[in-house]
């Protein structure tokens, strides 16, 4: 994997940078011992490893801008920072620029349920801004894996998704505005508590930008009133791809439910010697559905379900009768992640979204790759919408197994854009799917996207080495620079 150059010449001036940082902010909130630099060197795509110089942690939106005035001024790369939790390698650090962390943003400023919206710091967890509200029977609908630690300025970085977001979509669905700082310490407000703001929607090219565009410090989220009943449906098959028929099915015939997942397997045994969830251990896939609304519609819904999965071959149907039952049957899909790592000591998450008729095809593709590779793969995923988490289970203390394994990852997503889907659904692309942007993108469109990077980071300064595979000078693409919140167009000839 390439990444920048290092400058040599900026190493060289670390005790100034370091210097110039504490000047700005407070001592504490500056990282320099080599030891505490270990905890900013990977993100959750921890195959990836890389000490930055340093790691500045402001407390305000006005520190933010100072330290990147600063950066911009001296030429000093910068990589953005929530949580850490990206999959991608989004928050990859550089040995020569610095880590800009947003953790100390962890303040909800105001909950506001005559507007139905949170305002809320970017280094918020995704979950506290539910639990900010469920007093009132509300909550925020995008409710990733990672909800109980990632954190809303993440969230919108990457786009996040989540179990719920088929019925009620993904992070650039439930955002109404945002506060971000660019490379050169302008403060941006974009949005706010509001729907659909004249002009152009830069709330929707800076939502999933990855750290590309801007420092995200606030952000508005839109929050929904939790449905009169909710159950779920545990339907177990004899095979992936019957399971995959029953997705395509239910969506094909209208019905919108809260949530489709479906696990295989591997994902079963592992999430039910876990956590004891109740799952029927001798069923090769299950599907998890969830349905909600108004109580008779529920079950109306459900009695529809039940017939299109007796129509692929259902083995076995659980119906949650309870709020305890529904807990239980998604308890064992949220802890399948954690609970593969009692069956391998490794597994590489990949990311990819394909149309939902395309399932079936799709699986026992994915089933004969597994063979081709020799590596098993456990299949947890979003049904619903057809964002594929296959997990490729495998041990790095063998050699060069991890190789093996980023080809068969990548194999798996050249298969998504094959039969007509993309790289990633919520994960990003970063570092881990950059060099395949050319298997979905033209030069064409890549140079289109770069000349939109431009405009907010003319110097390319933020987060540089992820997403594009070729990186360019601005200058080589027509230079623009966003300047209060404007972005200035050249002037079209006319005719």
């Amino acid at each position: 994997m390439k990444m920048p150059p290092v400058d040599n010449a900026i190493l060289q001036n670390r005790p100034a940078l370091i210097r110039q940082i504490k000047a700005i902010l407070p001592d504490e909130c500056v990282i320099v011992d080599e030891a505490a630099l270990r905890a900013y060197e990977t993100d959750a795509l921890t195959a990836y490893r890389q000490r930055p110089m340093l790691v500045a942690l402001p407390e305000t939106t006005a520190q933010v801008a100072d330290v990147l005035k600063l950066c911009s001024r001296l030429k000093i790369k910068v990589v953005p920072r929530g949580a850490g939790t990206s999959l991608s390698g989004g928050a990859l650090p550089l040995a020569d620029g610095i880590v800009l962390g947003l953790g100390k943003f962890n303040k909800i400023l105001d909950v506001d349920f005559d507007n139905r919206c949170v305002v809320a710091q970017s280094g918020v967890t995704n979950l506290a801004i539910s639990e900010a509200v469920n007093h009132r029977g509300f909550y925020y609908a995008p409710d990733p894996s990672s909800q109980i630690v990632c954190t809303i300025g993440g969230n919108v970085s990457a786009n996040s998704g989540g179990v719920h977001c088929l019925k009620y979509g993904l992070t650039t669905n439930n955002i109404m505005g945002i506060e971000m700082v660019t490379m050169t310490g302008e403060i941006l407000r974009i949005g706010g508590k509001y729907l659909d703001p004249a002009g152009y929607d830069l709330l929707g090219i800076i939502t999933g930008s990855e750290g590309l565009l801007g420092v995200i410090t606030e952000v508005t989220v839109r929050i929904i009133q939790q449905a009169q009943t909710a159950r779920a449906m545990l339907l177990g098959f004899p095979s992936n791809e019957a399971a995959g028929e029953c997705v395509a099915g239910i969506i094909s015939s209208g019905i919108i439910p809260a949530g489709v997942e479906m696990m295989d397997e591997f994902a079963i045994k592992a999430s039910e010697d876990y956590c004891h969830a109740g799952y029927p251990v001798d069923c090769p896939a299950l599907v998890i559905v969830e349905l909600d609304g108004q109580e008779g519609e529920v079950t109306e819904l459900i009695g529809q379900v039940r017939e299109i999965a007796e129509n692929c071959q259902v083995v076995s149907i659980q119906v949650s009768e309870t709020e305890a039952e529904r807990q239980r049957i998604w308890a064992g899909r949220k802890a399948a992640f954690p609970a593969l790592g009692d069956i391998s000591p490794d597994y590489y998450c990949m990311d990819g979204v394909i149309p939902r008729r395309k399932l079936p095809q799709v699986l026992t593709r994915i089933r004969e790759m597994s063979d081709q590779y020799g590596l098993r793969v456990a299949n947890v995923f979003h049904a619903g919408d057809g964002n594929l988490h296959p997990l490729i289970l495998f041990d790095a203390s063998n050699p060069g197994e991890l190789q093996k394994v980023e080809e068969f990852g990548a194999d798996i997503l050249r298969l998504c854009v094959e039969v007509g889907g993309v790289l990633t659904g919520e994960h990003g692309v970063g570092v881990e799917k950059r060099d395949l942007m050319h298997t979905m993108f033209d030069e064409q469109d890549l140079q289109q996207q770069q000349r939109l990077k431009c405009v907010f980071d003319p110097d390319g300064g933020l987060n540089p080495g992820k997403v594009f595979p070729t990186l360019r000078r601005c200058a080589e693409l027509g230079k623009l620079h966003v300047h209060k919140g404007n972005i200035p167009f050249p002037d079209i000839p006319r005719f």
